[in-house]
Formats: structure tokens, sequence, C-alpha cells
């Protein structure tokens, strides 16, 4: 850490002359970034103009974190309020990104607005994306199936890419636990055309750091490729085009020669294969209207062990949408129909697959009543091959109450079709699960009040929310012991909360913190209800960053996470709050940037508050308990970032 606090004040010192010039440059990053034209939002509005409330994620907040998990997502998408990267499948090391504590399916996440993980990103689609193309995100909070049908229950992210007009890169990356990462993202121009393609190599060793003959920390091996094409003749006349590739083989499970308490081994391996492919053209084809067409397939094998199972699976999706876009008297209006196939099957397994058609129909119109006063209406029809027909709504209107104060409200309703891909599942396999009977559609509604300051170096976000879920799908104990069932529930899934996101931007120092307030509920057996199983009542996060474009950067997290409830756990029914830190030092030489992270430094491991390993099998055979901590401790990584 003296390193750390030698180089701060070295970057004091070098940044203080400076400081008119950064204060000019911050002036005008905060316009650029209020005029972001947001894509996930169908209207391409800019930020400030938009009803809807849309969370941007820019490039230089990214360019902080790219380093800190450069084969994936996850830190970077951890930082954001009422965003949560929950464990989903503590054996092999997957997770759930949780939209203000709903379930981790509900969230749909777009890359460049296309579904190319499918309808529901599963818990290590995340893990296998590097950040290094990404441009921005996109975050939009509360049902958005009036937009995106029934994928968007809690919400929709997008993952915008680098343009072809940025600098080709190669990062290396090795961390203090037998973690090697090795990425390029490479570019090309040629007139209206550009060319980007990004690939990556990552390898993790599998671990058991407290020595208790579980691999708390999986290995992996995993190889991604991704080329784009973009053709560009004006903001109206675009095309991008896309093929994805990975393939991984995660294990985990009983180190070798250690067993269970029980004496017997438990093996724990996933192989993935997924190749995607996409395309979006938008066209104006006269003066006051355009056209905009997306298609996207994915194609995704699994073969999982699990235990004494081993089970194979297959998931097929199809995804096409074509709209119309126009204004008349001030109305900002888009006229569309999509139609998604989505298909599940495994020869191991009986009764577990879907395979659902559903083509659906979709309005919107954004308008100004007033100068200080806007709204955003969007109502979309599905009709689902098994389930029948919904009608999605969703209301947003934006007050502007002064140059420095907005508010948004907005109120929507949606659905989803059941899925046997819930949390659970993932964390057994298919192979445990009972053949799906009686199953009930969700129904989710969701109201949000959002008030936003911004003055100076400051940008203050307070939201209040509540979402409720009808017949929310849960795993209980099947019809044999150590499996799995599926049912609807008759008790709903209620949360209600408050968010906080505070910014300070001025000269080399960013400072941004956020609070999350969650109060989340489901029915409980008996009767009554209880805490939603690993949502954590409060958690916050301050970070500080010291920035000089030409020298380097240094900052510092401090993260918070309180109590959670705990539904299937022996030792204890609620997780203890525990404090995390993290520091990031990078030093930039020429075209490259040498960087080091601490993370976890307080050295916050799960299994110091209770045993990993579980006496006895609980849920479905599982071996060990939920993930509710960081269960590997403190971690370092050293790499390099090069420009070409």
């Amino acid at each position: 850490m003296a390193t750390l606090f030698s180089v701060v004040s070295f970057l004091a010192v070098q940044a203080a002359g400076a400081a008119e010039d950064e204060a000019q440059k911050e002036s005008a990053e905060r316009e650029s970034l209020e005029s972001v034209r947001i894509t996930a939002t169908r209207t391409r509005e800019i930020v400030q103009d938009e009803p809807l409330r849309v969370e941007v994620v820019p490039d230089a907040e990214i360019e902080e974190n790219v380093t800190v998990a450069p084969g994936n997502l996850t830190n970077l998408l951890n930082e954001l309020a009422g965003v949560r990267l929950q464990s989903a499948a503590p054996g092999l090391g997957g997770t759930a990104l949780r939209f203000r504590g709903l379930p981790g399916r509900h969230a749909q996440i777009l890359t460049d607005g296309l579904p190319l993980g499918g309808p529901q990103t599963d818990a290590f689609g995340l893990l296998q994306t590097p950040p290094l193309d990404l441009g921005r995100v996109e975050v939009i909070k509360g049902v958005a199936s009036a937009i995106y049908g029934g994928s968007a229950l809690a919400g929709v992210m997008n993952l915008v890419s680098r343009p072809a007009q940025d600098e080709s890169e190669i990062m290396l990356n090795q961390t203090s636990r037998g973690g090697s990462d090795a990425i390029a993202f490479l570019t090309a121009t040629r007139g209206a055309w550009g060319y980007t393609l990004i690939g990556s190599a990552d390898y993790q060793s599998r671990r058991d750091p407290d020595h208790d003959g579980w691999a708390e920390l999986p290995g992996y091996k995993r190889v991604t490729m991704r080329p784009r094409v973009h053709w560009s003749d004006g903001p109206d006349r675009t095309f991008l085009g896309t093929l994805g590739f990975m393939q991984e083989h995660r294990e985990g499970g009983t180190m070798r020669g250690r067993t269970l308490p029980s004496g017997e081994i438990f093996p724990q391996a996933l192989r993935t294969r997924r190749i995607d492919g996409g395309a979006t053209l938008r066209l104006r084809t006269s003066e006051a209207n355009v056209m905009h067409m997306r298609w996207a397939a994915s194609l995704t094998e699994h073969d999982q062990e699990y235990g004494a199972t081993r089970v194979e699976d297959k998931g097929t999706t199809v995804f096409g949408e074509l709209s119309t876009e126009g204004e008349l008297r001030g109305h900002k209006w888009t006229l569309g129909a999509a139609i998604q196939y989505e298909r599940l099957r495994s020869p191991d397994v009986a009764g577990v697959g879907v395979d659902y058609t559903v083509p659906g129909i979709f309005v919107q119109d954004e308008f100004a009543l007033f100068p200080w006063l806007s709204f955003a209406a969007s109502a979309r029809v599905d009709v689902h091959n098994e389930f029948g027909t919904f009608f999605s709504p969703r209301l947003s209107a934006l007050f502007r109450t002064g140059e420095s104060w907005s508010l948004r409200g907005s109120i929507g309703a949606g659905f989803a079709a059941p899925t046997p891909l819930i949390e659970e599942v993932q964390e057994r396999s298919l192979a445990v699960l009972d053949p799906l009977t009686g199953l009930r559609a969700e129904r989710g509604y969701s109201a949000s009040v959002d008030a936003k300051w911004a003055r100076g170096p400051w940008d203050v976000n307070f939201s209040v929310f509540a979402s409720q879920i009808r017949h929310p799908l849960m795993a209980v104990e099947g019809a044999e012991p150590g499996r799995l069932a599926l049912i609807s529930s008759t008790e709903p899934l209620r949360v209600h909360g408050a968010e906080l996101l505070v910014g300070y931007t001025h000269g080399p120092w960013h400072v941004l913190a956020n609070s999350t307030y969650l109060d989340a509920t489901e029915g409980a057996e008996g009767g009554g209800r209880t805490g939603e199983d690993l949502v954590p009542r409060f958690s916050a996060e301050v970070a500080c960053i010291l920035e000089d474009e030409e020298r380097g950067r240094v900052g510092i997290e401090i993260q918070w996470t309180g109590t959670q409830p705990l539904d299937d756990d022996p030792f204890r029914a609620e997780g203890r709050g525990y404090l995390e830190i993290n520091a990031l030092v990078e030093a930039r030489v020429g075209r490259a940037a040498i960087f080091l992270n601490a993370l976890n430094l307080t050295n916050v491991r799960q299994g110091d508050f209770a045993p990993i390993l579980r006496p006895t099998p609980g849920l479905g055979g599982q071996p060990v308990t939920e993930a509710w901590a960081p269960v590997v401790g403190r971690t370092f990584n050293l790499g390099v970032r090069a420009e070409l």
C-alpha cells in the first residue's frame, strides 16, 4: 500500500498544474455524455431528453474497470447501483445479474441491440464476455416487456461495442490465483466500412483456498472470437453484422484425492460451445420515416457433470424484428413486429424441454405537452404458442423543474414464460429436475420515481421503486430425495427499495458513490412471507480515481454488502455483512499501460464465517452452501495493455 500512496502523491503533483485544462475537459465530457443517443429505447433520443430513465456507463468508466477483470464483465457491472452479480452456480462459479433484487433470468442482455445470448443469458454468459471491445453500457431498470417482450421482466442491459475507428489493442493479464488472460481487439476501416475483431484465450487453475477438499475457485479453459463489420453513410444509413464463437471447459467439485464429509467424491464439470450471429440495418426510407431491422440466432450446447449424473442439452434461439420510426406533429413514434423462437432439448432428461414461438407487435410514442413535461408511452401484444396472449404497457414521464433538476416517473407491466433454466437448476443441472407440469407464466409490474440534480462537478440521482412478480417460479424438493421440481408459487415476489448515486468529477479526480436499499420478500412454506434468498437489504460503494491521461491512474474502492437471507444453508439463516477494499494502479509508458490491481484487500472469505461444504446434501443433492460472500479471498492481478 505504501507504493500505492506514493504513486497517488506523484500523480497529484503532476495533475495540479493542469487543473484548468482538466476542468474544461470535464465540462466537455459531461456535455458529450448527456448528448449520447440511446439505442436501447428505440427512439435514439439523447440521455437528458429521455422520459424513460436510462443509465449510461461511458467509455471512460469502462477504461477504469476493464483491467480489473479482463476476461469478463463482472467487475464493471457490479458497480452499478441496484445491480448485483449474485452467484448462481457456486460449484462452477456462475453468476446471475439481478436488477433491483429480481431474479437474474428476468434481465435481458443485448449486444449492440441484439439478443445474441438468447432470451435468457445463462449463469456463465457474462463470465464468457471480455470487455475490451466495450464502448458503453445502457441500462433500463424495471419491467421493459413493452419494448422487448417476455425476456425483460426486470430490465434491459445493452452492451454497445467500440467503433472500428478506435485503436487496436492487446492485453495480457496474470492473477495471483492462477488465472491468465490474453485478449486482442483489432480494427480496420476502409471508406464507409469498418471491421473489428475481438478474440481471447483465458485460463484458470482449480484452487481450494481453505483446504477443505472442495474447489471454491473452479478451473476453466476458454477461447472466444467475435468479428464485426460496420457500414455507415450517415446516422440513418447504418449496418452492423457479427458472428461469435465461444468454447469453454469448467471443472469444480472435490479436489483430486479428496471427498465430501460422506466419504464420496463429487465431480462437477461443464463443457459449453456457443455459436451466434446477428445483424442490424437502419435505413431512411423517406424524409419522415426510418426502417430498422434486427436479426439474431444462437446455438448453445452443454455437457454437464454433476456428481454421478451427466447430461447434455442443446438450446436454439432465433429472433427477428422489423420496425419503422417517424415524427409527426411533435410525436416521435415507432411501430413494429417481432418474432422469437426458443427451443431447449436434452436427450438425457425427459419432460424438461421447451419449444416456444412468440410473435408480437409493438408501438411507442414520445411527445412533449410543454417544454417542461414530456411523455413516452409503449405497448406490446405477444401471442405465446403455449401460454396465450399478453398485453404489456409502459408509461414514463419527464418533468424539468429547472436547469439543474429533473424528475422522471415510470410504470409498466409485462410477462415471462416459464423456463427450466432458473438459478437453482443451473447450480445442479437438468438431470435432477422433474418433468415440467402445471406451470404458469410469470406476470410482472413495476413503478419508479427518479430525481436528478446536476450542477458543476456534482451529479446526484435518487430513485424509489417497487416491483411485483405474480406466479414466480420456485424450486422445491422433487418427487424423490435429491431431485428438484418447479412450481408456480401462489404468493407473489415483492420488492421495494431506493437507490442513491452521487458522482463528482473535477480535474483529475473522479469520485462515485452509490447505495441501494432493498426489501424483497416471497411466500413462505406454511403461510406468511420471508426475505428473498440472497438479496442484501443494504449495500453501498465508494470509488475514488485520480487520473492523469499521460501518466496513468490510481484508485480505491470500498464496498459494503449487508446481511442477506439464506434459504438453504444448514449453518446460518442470514449471511453476515462484510466490507471489501480494492485498489488499482496503472502507469502509462508510451502506447502501453502496466496495471496492478489488489482485490478484496480485507481478505473476506465466506469459509471464515461458516463451512462451505454441507454435512449432508441440500436441495437437489447440493453438496455446498449458497455463495453469499467471496469464497476466494485476497487476489492480485498484474498485466499490460498496449495500443498497436
